[in-house]
């Protein structure tokens, strides 16, 4: 069964990195940004950080992405 499953939380610019390193491997993902979404309904939210969720079918070929794009930001 497929479902949604978070592989990363950060600031927009580190998701949106990693949303475009996915989407050079055909990977598709999600991001959820609970501030901006509140934001545009007129409420604010506390917090910058944005979730980036994909499919569990695709994590096993997302795994050495996601791993050294980890690597690469603790550096």
């Amino acid at each position: 069964m497929e479902e949604h499953i978070k592989i990363f939380t950060g600031t927009s610019i580190l998701v949106n990195r990693l949303v475009f390193l996915l989407n050079e491997q055909n990977i598709p993902s999600i991001t959820k940004n609970d501030k901006e979404s509140g934001r545009l309904a007129g409420f604010g939210t506390t917090g910058d950080s944005v979730e980036l969720h994909i499919l569990n079918t695709n994590l096993e070929k997302a795994k050495n992405i996601i791993d050294t794009f980890k690597t690469e930001i603790e550096a």
